[in-house]
């Protein structure tokens, strides 16, 4: 059976905009061994290929076959579903290039789906017509619930506050598609053509990458270059079958499809 691997990125191969030790050699060698990987983000601002640019400033080299968004899985959800509809759209080049290639038109009146993503270039006044709409009876996706690192300075409200706002104000609850959503999980496996068995999530997030791995039946790394630590552990219902302190202390050649 064929092996792959689910790779978050923020707090996994790079923090910010500083690459992770080591990062960049692991890569490197998942694709001299040809192991099928997707870095897999819950980010759905960026289209795929501005991804892989921001990737090779760091010094890793991938294509856009290497990227799985919660903006293409927004898209793809929404064209598996069979909706050829309309949405009003809080959010930015990602997820607006994803919900056009999958047949969603873009409209400012009367949606089917108000569908919400990151960003800074949407107003309260486009909030609020945005709830106004979910009152009328569109439907409420939202790309994921990535909550702010409620961190002084940082200059995005964070999509789990807009979510909570919209919500409400609205009374209704969003359909959440992102990171730890089994619609995401699964899409992205079946984006690298893989089966639950041979799927291994890489994250530094409990809540999002390991409880989504989880739930899905796949093997789980835990990496602690990230927003994890050991000392938090103890207080999940659940646990990630290897912990490491970064991706550059896993083993070549690989050993953990092992894992029982």
């Amino acid at each position: 059976m064929q092996q792959g691997l689910l790779i978050d990125m923020d707090g996994v191969i790079y923090n910010g905009e500083t690459l992770i030790q080591g990062a960049d050699t692991f890569i490197a060698k998942l694709i001299k061994e040809d192991i099928p990987f997707a870095f897999m983000t819950n980010n759905s601002q960026r289209t795929s290929l501005e991804v892989t640019r921001k990737l090779k400033r760091l010094g890793i080299e991938v294509t856009k076959e290497h990227v799985y968004t919660s903006a293409m899985a927004t898209g793809k959800f929404l064209g598996d579903q069979g909706h050829s509809g309309t949405a009003y759209v809080l959010g930015e080049g990602g997820l607006l290039t994803s919900l056009h290639e999958n047949g969603i038109t873009l409209v400012d009146t009367d949606p089917e789906f108000v569908v919400l993503g990151e960003g800074r270039n949407f107003t309260l006044e486009m909030v609020q017509r945005a709830v106004d709409m979910i009152l009328a009876g569109a439907k409420f996706i939202t790309t994921n619930r990535d909550p702010s690192p409620k961190k002084p300075g940082w200059n995005n409200l964070g999509i789990a506050a807009t979510t909570a706002m919209i919500e409400e104000a609205s009374g209704v609850k969003a359909f959440v598609i992102g990171k730890p959503s089994p619609v995401m999980m699964r899409s992205a496996r079946k984006f690298l053509g893989l089966e639950t068995a041979g799927t291994t999530v890489i994250g530094d997030t409990m809540e999002t990458d390991i409880q989504g791995g989880v739930q899905m039946g796949y093997k789980t790394i835990l990496v602690l270059s990230g927003i994890a630590s050991k000392e938090r552990l103890g207080k999940y219902a659940f646990k990630p079958d290897l912990i490491v302190g970064s991706v550059d202390k896993l083993e070549f050649p690989l050993k953990w499809w092992d894992i029982k």
